[in-house]
C-alpha cells in the first residue's frame, strides 16, 4: 500500500478576465472516480487543501451543465458522501510533509486556477516530490497546479516534460470561454511544457517518467489507473 496525497482545490470562486466572480470548486468527477480508483487498488489517500479548508464541488460537475446525466450524478453524490469526512477535515497543505507520500494528485475544476496555481506549498511539495523521483499526477485544469514549482533559479520545474491537460480549444467550447483570466494550455506552453493532446473531451492521458497528467474530467478513470501501474512498478 502506498500513500497518495490529493491536493484539492479550496476555492469556490474565480475572477473572470473582466473582474467578475465565478462560482466554481473542483470537478466531482475528477475527485470521485480518481480517489475510487486508488483507494480500491489498496493506496491510501490523504486529502489536503490550502489552509486546510473544505473544499467545494462544483455545481456544475453535477448536472446537465457539466454533461452529467441524472445517474451519473447520483453514483458521484455517492461516492462524495461517504468520503465525506475526509473532505469535511481535509490536512492543510502548509502542514502536510511529503516525505510520507509515494504519489502526489492533483484533481482540477476551475478553482486551482484561483489558488493553487502560484501556491507556494504546493510548489515546495512537488520540487521535492520531483526532486526524490515520486509520482506526480494532474487532471484538467489541475494540471495548471504545476506551474507554482520553479526551480532555484525561477524557471519553471516542468519545462521540456511533455504533458496534457485542459486545451484551450475546451475551455472556448465547454468552459469560461474567453472569459477566462488565463489558459492552462497556453500558460503551460509559454513556460516551457510540451503539450501533447488529444481530440476535445478524449479520454487524454499523457506519462512522461514520473509525472502523470490527463486532459479533462474523462481522463480521470485512466489517469488514476496509470498512477495504480506506476506504484506497482516503483
Amino acid at each position: 500500500m502506498a500513500k497518495i496525497l490529493m491536493i484539492i482545490s479550496a476555492a469556490d470562486t474565480l475572477v473572470l478576465a473582466d473582474g467578475t466572480p465565478y462560482p466554481t470548486g473542483y470537478w466531482a468527477e475528477e475527485v470521485a472516480a480518481s480517489h475510487r480508483v486508488l483507494v480500491e487498488a489498496g493506496h491510501q489517500v490523504d486529502i489536503a487543501t490550502p489552509g486546510g479548508v473544505r473544499p467545494t464541488v462544483d455545481p456544475v460537475s453535477l448536472d446537465e451543465r457539466g454533461g452529467v446525466d441524472p445517474a451519473n450524478s447520483a453514483a458521484l453524490k455517492a461516492y462524495l458522501e461517504s468520503i465525506k469526512a475526509e473532505l469535511e477535515t481535509p490536512l492543510d497543505l502548509a502542514a502536510v510533509d511529503g516525505v510520507d507520500y509515494e504519489a502526489l494528485y492533483v484533481p482540477g475544476g476551475h478553482a486551482p486556477m484561483a489558488d493553487l496555481v502560484d501556491n507556494r506549498e504546493l510548489g515546495a511539495l512537488l520540487v521535492q516530490a520531483e526532486s526524490q523521483g515520486k509520482i506526480i499526477a494532474a487532471l484538467c485544469h489541475g494540471v495548471g497546479g504545476l506551474l507554482s514549482a520553479e526551480r532555484a533559479d525561477g524557471t519553471f520545474l516542468f519545462s521540456g516534460r511533455t504533458l496534457t491537460g485542459f486545451t484551450d480549444a475546451e475551455e472556448r467550447e465547454g468552459g469560461v470561454g474567453d472569459a477566462a483570466p488565463w489558459l492552462v494550455e497556453s500558460r503551460l506552453a509559454e513556460r516551457g511544457a510540451v503539450l501533447k493532446t488529444g481530440p476535445n473531451w478524449s479520454d487524454t492521458v499523457v506519462v512522461d517518467g514520473n509525472l502523470i497528467t490527463g486532459q479533462n474530467p474523462r481522463s480521470s478513470v485512466a489517469t488514476a489507473t496509470h498512477v495504480v501501474a506506476a506504484l506497482k512498478a516503483a
